[in-house]
C-alpha cells in the first residue's frame, strides 16, 4: 500500500510566542512518522496566518527557511478561525491524501496524529479527535462548553461533544467540503453532515505552554451563533410557537374581560395593562432580533464575498 501524504494545517492568529516550539514539535512528529513508514516523505505542515498583528508571519518565514516542510499561507486580514482552517484545507487538498487540523498552541496532543493515521488506513474518511476530559480548562470555560453542546443538540444541530477542530480529513472528504459554498461555514457541523465513514480518537488536553488563548468568550458566543444559524431553524420555530401561545393567551384574557364587563365588575387597570405591554414589547423585540439574525446571514450569503483572500504563500 502506498504511504499517505499527510498535510498538517495549523491556523495561527497572534501566535508568535508558541510557533517556534510548535514548529519544532510538529516537524519532529513528521520525522518520526516517516521513519516508521506511516506516512510519505512528502508530508508537510501548512501554517495559515489569519491576519496576525504580531510577528507571526516573520516566525513562519524563519521556519520555512530552516525546513521546507514547514509551508505557510498569509491571509490579507483576519477572516476568523473557521475560514482560516478552510483556507488551509482547500489550498492543500490536491497535494495530500489526508490532512489533519489542530491549533497552534498544541494543547491538543499532537501525538494522537499517529492514531488518526491508523484509523484512516482502516478505512475512515474523517477521524474526529475527542477530548478525554477538560481538566486543564478554567471552571467557567468548562461550564460554557457544556452549555454550548447541550444548546446545540437541543436546537437540532449535528455536533460531536468535546470534539474541537482537531481531526483528520481524507482527500475524498476535502473534495466534498469544497462543494459547501456558504460564507458562514461551521466546520464541526459540515464534517458530520458529509456522511462518509468516520472514526473517533480520544486525546488528552495539555496546558498552553506559552502565550494566551485568542479564543475569547465573545468569539465563543459568535461561534455558537454561527453553528445554530447554519444548521438549525429551531429558533424561528420557537418564535412562531411562542407567538401562537401569546395569541391564545390574549384570546382567554379578552374573553375574561368581556365576562367581567358583562357582570359590571370594575377591573383595576394599571398593572394588568402595563405588564402585558412590557412583556409583549420585549417579546416583539426578541422576535425581531432572531429573525434579523437569519436575514443577516441570508444577506451575507447572497453577496457571495470570498471567504478568505490569500496575500502571500510559502510553498
Amino acid at each position: 500500500m502506498q504511504l499517505p501524504r499527510l498535510g498538517i494545517v495549523v491556523p495561527c492568529f497572534n501566535e508568535e510566542q508558541v510557533l517556534r516550539a510548535t514548529g519544532a514539535r510538529l516537524l519532529a512528529l513528521l520525522g518520526g512518522l516517516i521513519e516508521k513508514n506511516e506516512i510519505s516523505k512528502d508530508s508537510f505542515i501548512y501554517f495559515v496566518d489569519d491576519g496576525s498583528a504580531d510577528a507571526t508571519w516573520s516566525v513562519l518565514r524563519e521556519l520555512h527557511q530552516a525546513d521546507g516542510r514547514a509551508k505557510a499561507l498569509k491571509l490579507s486580514r483576519n477572516f476568523g478561525h473557521q475560514n482560516a482552517l478552510l483556507a488551509g484545507l482547500i489550498s492543500i487538498k490536491d497535494q495530500v491524501d489526508c490532512a489533519v487540523t489542530l491549533d497552534a498552541d498544541l494543547q491538543h496532543n499532537e501525538q494522537a496524529i499517529a492514531s488518526f493515521i491508523e484509523k484512516y488506513k482502516g478505512g475512515a474518511e474523517i477521524v474526529f479527535g475527542v477530548r478525554n476530559d477538560r481538566a486543564t480548562d478554567p471552571y467557567l470555560k468548562k461550564v460554557g462548553s457544556r452549555m454550548f453542546y447541550r444548546l446545540m443538540r437541543g436546537l437540532g444541530v449535528k455536533i460531536l461533544a468535546d470534539s474541537p477542530d482537531y481531526r483528520l480529513v481524507s482527500t475524498k472528504a476535502l473534495n466534498a467540503l469544497a462543494d459547501y459554498r456558504e460564507v458562514n461555514l461551521f466546520l464541526r457541523g459540515v464534517f458530520l453532515d458529509i456522511g462518509f465513514k468516520t472514526a473517533i480518537v480520544p486525546f488528552d488536553v495539555r496546558e498552553r505552554f506559552a502565550g494566551k488563548s485568542q479564543y475569547s468568550f465573545g468569539r465563543m458566543a459568535t461561534f455558537a451563533l454561527d453553528g445554530i444559524t447554519a444548521f438549525s431553524v429551531v429558533p424561528l420555530r420557537l418564535v412562531a410557537i411562542a407567538g401562537a401561545l401569546i395569541v391564545l393567551m390574549s384570546s382567554f384574557l379578552a374573553l375574561y374581560a368581556l365576562i367581567v364587563a358583562i357582570r359590571g365588575i370594575e377591573v383595576p387597570g394599571w398593572v394588568s395593562t402595563v405588564l402585558p405591554i412590557y412583556a409583549l414589547g420585549g417579546f416583539q423585540i426578541l422576535t425581531l432580533g432572531v429573525v434579523a439574525e437569519y436575514v443577516g446571514r441570508i444577506y451575507t450569503e447572497t453577496k457571495a464575498r470570498p471567504r478568505f483572500i490569500k496575500e502571500e504563500e510559502l510553498p
